[in-house]
């Protein structure tokens, strides 16, 4: 298992959990399956995977709310599996922390596809990113300014008024593509691509939920909405 990437993968209905198992463990995935969200939160402080696939419909603790306690705990990647695409529950997994959603039923080969993309974003965020490379605020030893906030593109860190601000791998990268052209709109449909590594059209909810969240942590200002064009970071 230690050369393998771990899933840890929490569904309620036995069918949906077991032949999912047995899919991801073909593609080469080591999977932990739990049927309720307090057996899924023993297993990921036990285990620390790589990776959760939570079910937002499961007993005992939801995956909304197991989701809340991994963030809490953990950057690990969190995809949420919820059954409807146009429900809250999306919304909810989104705003407690999670990276991105699969809408059931799903086809095998698009989860796997999506797990491998959560895990190149968090591969790359770990280590400098090449966007910031070119980054247009003011330079220092890798280090951006906007005001009183402060971004190190190579140590990964942010600071505002001098104090450390923690960031999730998805919202590191979305606040460096954002960096990398201060006053620069970009559009929803960009930032899936660059951030989300989504080479075709996905929900831009996924975005506008992040944009929020980054927003309480760097300041409600910083990022400006254009409305009807996208979003954009000010200089």
């Amino acid at each position: 298992m230690a050369d393998q990437t771990h899933v840890l993968f929490v569904e309620d209905d036995d069918v949906i959990r077991e032949a999912t198992q047995l899919a991801l463990e073909r593609d080469g995935f080591a999977v932990t399956a739990m049927p309720d969200g307090l057996s899924g939160l023993e297993a990921f402080r036990a285990d620390r995977p790589d990776i959760a696939l939570l079910d937002v419909m499961v007993p005992g603790l939801d995956g909304v709310s197991l989701c809340r306690r991994i963030r809490d705990e953990s950057t690990v990647p969190v995809i949420m599996l919820s059954a409807r695409a146009d429900s809250i529950d999306v919304v909810l997994g989104l705003e407690a922390g999670a990276d991105d959603y699969v809408t059931k039923p799903f086809d095998g080969a698009v989860l796997v596809a999506r797990i491998r993309a959560v895990l190149r974003r968090f591969g790359h965020a770990s280590g400098p990113n090449a966007a910031a490379s070119e980054a247009g605020g003011p330079v220092t030893g890798g280090v951006l300014v906007f005001g009183d906030l402060e971004i190190d593109t190579e140590g990964m860190e942010v600071l505002k008024e001098g104090r450390p601000v923690a960031l999730t791998p998805t919202e590191m990268r979305l606040l460096l593509e954002f960096s990398s052209a201060p006053g620069t709109v970009l559009s929803r449909d960009k930032l899936l691509e660059r951030v989300w590594d989504y080479g075709w059209g996905g929900d831009t909810r996924v975005v506008d939920v992040h944009v929020q969240r980054l927003r309480t942590k760097i300041g409600q200002d910083r990022i400006e909405t254009v409305r009807g064009f996208g979003y954009k970071l000010k200089a």
